[in-house]
């Protein structure tokens, strides 16, 4: 490998080994296999806290380690955000109902390593703008992971996710984004799902981030409960949200969270 590797760049964002990816490739398939499991469990009178314990409960037979279990005093194994909660929703004892929509956010350690991913899932039938907004949520992730390679910016990826949301009348949110991570959960660069082409960060190969757009399908403010966990749209509009981890190659990137089984998109049932 060249000299450049294992190094930081001015803007703090870690530069890996090649070794390095063997681990997060391990984690993400991890996490991964996890979310796979997730959708016979989607399911009208479920609660959340029963998905919850299933996650906690896999991880543990898996014999790693949950990342959120105690990050900032969080006490679940997931994150699990319904309707219009755009991120960070609290799993507990609230029954999901036909036609709901739910992010289901999950982060393992495995040899020190983080995989992260969330997906979407559906509770039954889900109603057509629903459907069409977690359409154009996994669509905006894929336009901004093609874009990823060295040379590239992280401006770059900013407007290929912006440009093809706004197109659809819909909006990104901008009070929460991406991050790197490897070694530890978040780390630089912040990765913002709107930007400009050219701006921000060169994308360097050894770089290890995640890319999770949130859509909405009216504007794209966003308030934080008073549990001072849980982002809802403002105007309570329906919100989406897709994520991979991803490390940057010589010619694109490697995503290392793939659905072993196929199964990152349409997850339900």
């Amino acid at each position: 490998m060249d000299e450049n590797r294992g190094r930081t760049t001015p803007e703090g964002i870690r530069i890996h080994e090649e070794a390095d990816f063997a681990g997060m490739r391990e984690a993400g398939r991890q996490v991964a296999e996890i979310l796979d499991m997730l959708g016979p469990l989607v399911q009208p009178g479920v609660t959340t806290a029963e998905i919850d314990d299933f996650i906690r409960e896999e991880i543990g037979r898996r014999g790693l380690l949950s990342a959120t279990i105690g990050y900032k005093g969080y006490q679940h194994a997931s994150c699990i955000s319904i309707n219009h909660v755009v991120c960070h929703g609290i799993p507990g004892p609230k029954m999901l109902a036909e036609g709901d929509i739910a992010n289901i956010d999950v982060t393992v350690i495995v040899d020190g390593w983080h995989g992260d991913s969330s997906r979407m899932f559906t509770a039954g039938k889900a109603p057509r703008k629903a459907e069409r907004l977690l359409e154009v949520t996994h669509e905006s992730l894929m336009r901004g992971l093609a874009v990823v390679k060295p040379g590239a910016t992280f401006g770059d990826i900013g407007h290929a996710i912006q440009s093809y949301v706004e197109a659809q009348r819909m909006s990104v949110v901008r009070d929460f984004c991406g991050h790197g991570l490897g070694r530890v959960f978040h780390a630089a660069p912040n990765v913002l799902h709107y930007g400009r082409p050219g701006r921000g960060p060169v994308l360097e190969e050894g770089m290890f981030f995640t890319i999770e757009p949130m859509v909405n399908l009216g504007r794209p403010e966003t308030k934080i409960l008073a549990d001072d966990w849980t982002a809802v749209t403002r105007d309570k509009s329906l919100s989406a949200q897709y994520e991979h981890s991803i490390g940057v190659t010589a010619e694109g990137c490697e995503i290392f969270t793939l659905s072993p089984a196929g199964r990152f998109f349409h997850t339900a049932g």
